[in-house]
């Protein structure tokens, strides 16, 4: 596996690896990226929130597009897809960012089904390491997972992150309150200026 070659970047596409370039989210990925969480609908299910049929048509993504659109120009969050040609391939968003004193967000991805152990979340994950600590000047990510995922966890030690917890019905995920383990990484000790 290799690293990526530059850190996402908040504006351009950056390649990551094998042909798969991490870039900004626009609305104009709608209707791929609906295709693409239908197609990983049943992969994705035991890990994230119930979703509403609406979810996975080119609507609802564009609806949830505009959303995050408007959390980014706000400066709550930074959002990217993970492309190979047209086809989206996976997602990352830096969401909760919060300047100041604490300089801190939460990260959360996904990776489509049949592109799992090829790299592709470490590397995307690093990749917003990268972006976080140099773009946004953040100090610190924090990721959460279920307690079984351990393909996540093991994304998150290989990109620097420590666990620091466990959370107690944490977050909705797949129809019940779960419980978590917490993740961080300390990007930087810079000043927050």
């Amino acid at each position: 596996m290799s690293t990526p070659l530059a850190p996402a970047s908040l504006t351009a596409a950056v390649p990551l690896l094998d042909g798969v370039l991490i870039r900004p989210a626009a609305e104009s990925d709608a209707e791929a990226l609906a295709a693409a969480y239908r197609r990983s609908r049943d992969h994705l299910r035991p890990w994230e929130p119930r979703r509403p049929d609406s979810f996975f048509t080119t609507e609802g993504q564009l609806t949830r597009l505009r959303e995050q659109a408007d959390e980014q120009r706000a400066g709550r969050l930074a959002a990217w897809l993970l492309t190979d040609g047209e086809a989206v391939v996976g997602g990352l968003t830096l969401s909760g960012i919060v300047h100041g004193p604490f300089r801190s967000a939460s990260l959360g991805y996904w990776i489509a089904a049949g592109r799992l152990g090829r790299g592709l979340a470490t590397a995307a994950v690093r990749a917003a390491c990268q972006a976080a600590d140099g773009e946004l000047g953040l100090h610190r990510l924090q990721a959460g997972t279920l307690v079984h995922n351990t393909r996540s966890q093991r994304v998150l030690v290989k990109s620097g992150f420590e666990r620091f917890g466990r959370a107690d019905r944490y977050l909705h995920i797949d129809g019940a309150w779960r419980d978590h383990l917490l993740f961080h990484r300390i990007l930087n000790d810079r000043h927050p200026a």
